[in-house]
């Protein structure tokens, strides 16, 4: 795939690179439900060509694994460009085009993962030779990750290992899609699965059973109610479109037939939290008064039946960078234009809590395209981002005496 573009040749070679490594990266259908082995191994095989250092973190099963590559010299503070690697499925009517075979139709790249988030990952490896070729002061380490989308599972592993080097990374810039704007915060999240247990059978005799449907439902009251009160009462943060928590309930089931009392039904729900919160206590004090009001009520009826809570995953808000060293230390190349903060998940709140490296979102591509159909990223996204990366390539090339900080 050849980009036409104005700009000098080895910046245009970079932003062709760019595209082609995305086009290399769509290809691996790493939907969350498969391994992302192969892409992993792919990247590393390219990065350790160019002389990074390679570092693969498996998962219990090997089929899945994160990758850190690091250029640069060790012993010294560096940043982070981070991403993830797997993808939502595709398995909507309504692509008109492979969603694993890139195609570039009207100046955007479609495919699945084009924006969120191979782009990044693609513009990162352009940038690779540059990286390699220069003499860098500070080191980047490139960081990505499985199962993001099921709920950030693997990113602690890779924060657990940054904050375990000798000298851990100053400053991570998480490269969800932004349309390259600075992101500065994110809310975190606690999806939750309740099991309700009663007793069935036929409805004409419903009052001697137990209704797990009806004693769901009013769990869900409760859960709504906790939800209108963060609506109310705080705490907020007005940088969030939505400036304050929120917690719903998600998906629900229940029931095998008209007439018969539900024995069984089960629900999700969700805790969206914002830094300063207390999430997990939030949440078990809300568990509690279920306990109290809902689950007791169901056991003093009838032994045995109740209401039984699991968590699905969790991953912690990331907090205010700007206010850190490492971030001060880039400031001059971050984007003018500033995104605010965002109501959806990425893995910056885990190396920030985790790995203790502050971070922010930047990234091409709009989340709006992100898990839809014929999603796409902009070229002129493309081109931005590499233009990005260049210049922490620059920044960090500056000899140690002249460095910033």
């Amino acid at each position: 795939m050849t980009l036409q573009s104005e700009t000098q040749p080895a910046a245009q070679d970079r932003q062709a690179s760019a595209a082609q490594h995305l086009a290399d990266l769509i290809g691996f259908d790493t939907v969350s439900r498969n391994g992302n082995r192969p892409l992993i191994d792919h990247m590393a095989a390219y990065l350790e060509g160019l002389g990074a250092r390679v570092t693969i973190l498996p998962d219990e099963t090997g089929a899945k694994a994160n990758l850190v590559a690091a250029f640069g010299p060790e012993g010294v503070a560096g940043v982070v460009w981070s991403g993830h690697t797997d993808v939502v499925p595709a398995d909507e009517p309504e692509w008109q085009s492979d969603p694993f075979t890139a195609e570039i139709r009207d100046g955007k790249l479609f495919g699945r993962g084009a924006c969120d988030m191979k782009g990044f990952a693609a513009c990162a490896m352009a940038v690779a030779p540059q990286l390699a070729a220069a003499q860098l002061s500070r080191p980047v380490y490139f960081c990505f990750s499985y199962d993001e989308e099921v709920g950030c599972l693997g990113a602690p592993a890779i924060a657990r290992h940054l904050a375990a080097l000798p000298v851990p990374p100053e400053f991570a810039i998480i490269g969800e899609p932004s349309m390259m704007e600075l992101v500065t915060g994110q809310k975190g999240k606690i999806a939750m699965r309740a099991q309700v247990t009663g007793t069935s059978g036929h409805s004409s005799f419903a009052p001697e059973h137990v209704n797990a449907v009806e004693y769901a439902a009013r769990a869900i009251a409760m859960i709504s109610e906790r939800g209108k009160r963060y609506e109310a009462e705080g705490p907020f943060d007005h940088d969030f479109t939505v400036p304050h928590a929120t917690m719903l309930a998600t998906m629900i089931e229940g029931g095998v037939a008209t007439n018969v009392t539900p024995e069984s039904c089960s629900f999700t729900f969700e805790l969206r939290s914002i830094a300063g919160m207390d999430p997990e206590a939030d949440m078990a004090e809300l568990l509690a008064r279920i306990e109290a009001e809902v689950g007791a009520e169901m056991a003093a009826k009838t032994a045995g039946t109740g209401i039984a809570f699991e968590q699905i995953f969790s991953y912690p808000p990331m907090g205010e960078a700007r206010n850190t060293a490492g971030f001060a230390r880039y400031a001059r190349r971050m984007p003018e234009a500033w995104g605010g903060k965002v109501s959806y998940g990425s893995e910056g709140g885990i190396f920030e809590l985790t790995g203790g490296i502050p971070s922010v979102i930047v990234g091409p591509g709009s989340i709006e395209q992100a898990h839809k159909p014929n999603e796409f990223v902009a070229l002129e996204q493309l081109d931005a981002c590499v233009a990005f990366l260049e210049g922490f390539v620059e920044e960090l090339s500056t000899a140690p005496s002249e460095a910033h900080g």
